[in-house]
């Protein structure tokens, strides 16, 4: 039977409002909700998301008190947010579910204050929270959870009726109600991952602004450890690029002058936005093997930094490098550059940076800026054809016999 007008209005009306409670107490959860669509389903069990919308089943809805619904709308949340809807891979599927909840759940009663009654519905009991050994979930990732579940379970295969034990007890299922069947449904999910990340750094920067110390607590634990993995940018690059990219993104000058004080005995600057952006530099990020996750990470920062201090106008290629070069791709905003992911592995020659620049390009870029460890054979200075050149090493053993070199800590 079909939903009347009045009754989806009451549940539009009842989302909204656990919106703004949430909001209100839990505000870095509030935000990342406003990105969500909502949805009604009379054929849903009970909560579902796929990365874009969270859905509820109409029954499930009616039976929840408005403290229930504001802990399943958290639920949700995080699974977006933590991106456990993207990824998986070869998991048993049952078992990553339960390992996705746990953490989920456990992170929910911390930001509760370990109020046990914050994580639990009337009808499905306490959600658990706890791993395998009794440890809190939020000391862990999914992974983790994941890798201590099949240990539990004897590595035994996927099916919803087998124990979860060690010989010193079982794992408590009970309270087991999310729905994870849409997980890997929304277009692109590489994509949304990458949005998801976006929307995490500019939560925590309102966030920051109002509670610059997090005194208050308004910085989950969980946020506190995903903006972790992609660090500030060290690099000033206003001031780094400026040594060797000619066109500036603003500039003081004479012309035309300052109309408001055309009139007057002084004749002063005005302060002019040109037209054109900071464009055609090729990054290039080594992807050796020598190169560490977290040095690959501090590089892709270092980029994004210098998209964000210069406003989104910063236009160019990014392109990975070992021994041979990785086609670089166009960017001409921080999300087309988000979307470009490291490949790589081998050895390092740097070589083959100018050697793709001179065969393959057919407008060479205004200046090339190389993310590098260093730990390779230096090319003679002349084969950067009289490009701008920067090496951005990250540490202070290596020094470029030429070229611009700045440095960044891993």
């Amino acid at each position: 039977m079909a939903l009347s007008d009045e009754k989806i209005r009451g549940y539009v009306q009842r989302l909204l409002l656990s919106r703004m409670r949430i909001l209100c107490n839990h505000g870095f959860f509030g935000l990342l909700l406003m990105h969500m669509r909502y949805a009604v389903d009379e054929n849903e069990e009970t909560a579902s998301t796929d990365g874009e919308k969270i859905t509820f089943g109409v029954e499930f809805l009616e039976s929840l008190s408005d403290s229930e619904l504001d802990f399943v709308m958290m639920h949700e949340i995080m699974h977006v947010v933590l991106k456990h809807c993207f990824r998986g891979g070869d998991c048993d599927d049952y078992i990553f579910n339960i390992a996705c909840d746990i953490v989920v759940n456990s992170n929910l009663l911390l930001e509760n204050k370990m109020c046990l009654s914050a994580i639990t519905l009337a009808k499905h009991g306490e959600a658990m929270h706890l791993t395998p050994d009794g440890k809190e979930g939020y000391e862990f990732t999914a992974e983790q959870v994941y890798a201590m579940l099949l240990s539990a379970s004897g590595n035994c295969g996927k099916g919803k009726n087998k124990a979860f034990g060690n010989g010193e007890g079982n794992l408590d299922l009970s309270g087991q109600w999310d729905d994870h069947s849409h997980w890997g449904e929304c277009e692109n999910p590489d994509t949304m991952s990458e949005v998801w990340s976006m929307r995490v750094r500019d939560a925590a920067q309102a966030i920051e602004i109002r509670d610059p110390s997090n005194e208050r607590g308004m910085m989950p634990l969980f946020a506190q450890r995903l903006l972790g993995e992609m660090r500030r940018a060290q690099t000033d690059w206003r001031t780094v690029l400026n040594d060797f990219v000619q066109e500036e993104i603003v500039d003081y000058s004479f012309f035309p002058p300052d109309r408001r004080f055309e009139g007057g005995d002084f004749f002063l600057p005005d302060f002019n936005e040109k037209e054109d952006s900071v464009k055609d530099i090729l990054f290039m990020v080594d992807t050796s093997g020598s190169m560490s996750k977290d040095m690959i990470t501090a590089a892709f920062s270092e980029i994004q930094g210098a998209i964000d201090q210069f406003n989104g106008k910063l236009r160019g290629w990014l392109g990975f490098f070992d021994a041979e070069v990785v086609p670089p791709q166009a960017f001409e905003s921080r999300e087309e550059f988000q979307i470009i992911r490291p490949k790589g592995g081998g050895g390092t020659d740097f070589s083959v940076i100018f050697d793709y620049v001179r065969d393959k390009m057919i407008e060479p870029p205004a200046s090339i800026i190389v993310l590098t460890d260093g730990y390779a054979m230096f090319p003679d200075a002349s084969e950067a054809m009289g490009i701008p050149t920067l090496w951005l090493i990250n540490n202070e053993e290596i020094t470029p016999p030429w070229g611009k070199v700045a440095r960044i800590k891993v």
